[in-house]
């Protein structure tokens, strides 16, 4: 709960607006990068490449957000990787 004194961060439309537009970018890249992943003759490290490549995307599309990445999308990579390539 804030306290009276403390600041509020207000956004615009407009800033909402674009944050939604890029959440939804970057749940498109991670949904094609796991079917590409689940869909294609590639190698565990081609795939993790992909991974890594989707993480420096996130991190340029927010940045100081590292952790929530982490958080909601690697957990599905490691598991279709591990799957595909019985790692398990």
């Amino acid at each position: 709960m804030l306290e009276n004194n403390e600041p509020r961060q207000e956004y615009t439309e407009t800033e909402i607006r674009e944050e939604d537009r890029r959440i939804r970018h970057l749940r498109r890249l991670v949904d094609f990068s796991l079917s590409l992943i689940a869909q294609s003759p590639m190698s565990v490290e081609e795939a993790q490449k992909v991974v890594q490549g989707i993480r420096q995307h996130a991190r340029h599309l927010f940045p100081g957000k590292e952790e929530t990445f982490e958080l909601l999308y690697t957990p599905r990579f490691r598991r279709l990787i591990a799957e595909k390539f019985s790692l398990l």
